[in-house]
């Protein structure tokens, strides 16, 4: 059973320390560490997190099972002021993979995302990223090809994908 309760900034070490195990994995073999080092201090920096929570500029929750906090997840309602859900974040450690949990944080967020009156999610995901499949099984759909300039010459070769609900 894992609970998802939402995130403050007493978390922040949290959610940072978490980001540090699975993006190395996650992204190793698509991103130099170069340009690992440079997104996660661009993204997951204390200053970075302390302006999206603080702000509500994204709702960060942790994902724990019956021991210890495994994940977390950082979504927008109204993305854009529309009906629309969007999942920035969501990433488990990498020892809980294959358990199931990952179709159970979607399944919390689409209630998440109903109880905002959202009609769709909407996430990015690297064209290169094995979850693009797991996505895909959920029923999300590529709705279009993005890359993102993100500084330093680094761009996000990104998938857009929505799915209706």
């Amino acid at each position: 059973m894992i609970t998802i309760t939402e995130a403050s900034i007493e978390d922040i070490a949290k959610i940072q320390e978490i980001a540090k195990i699975t993006w190395p994995i996650t992204y190793g073999e698509i991103l130099t560490v170069a340009q690992l080092d440079y997104m996660l201090d661009l993204i997951y920096s204390t200053e970075a997190l302390s302006k999206q929570i603080q702000h509500k500029e994204q709702l960060f929750y942790l994902i724990s099972d019956a021991d210890s906090i495994i994940g977390f997840i950082g979504i927008e309602h109204h993305y854009k002021n529309e009906a629309v859900t969007k999942i920035h974040k969501i990433y488990l450690l990498p020892e809980t993979q294959g358990k199931g949990y990952g179709k159970i944080v979607f399944e919390e967020i689409a209630k998440m995302a109903s109880e905002n009156n959202s009609k769709e999610l909407l996430l990015n995901v690297n064209r290169f990223n094995t979850a693009l499949n797991f996505y895909k099984k959920l029923g999300f759909e590529i709705k279009e090809t993005v890359d993102i300039e993100i500084g330093n010459g680094y761009l996000m070769e990104d998938y857009v994908m929505g799915k209706q609900m």
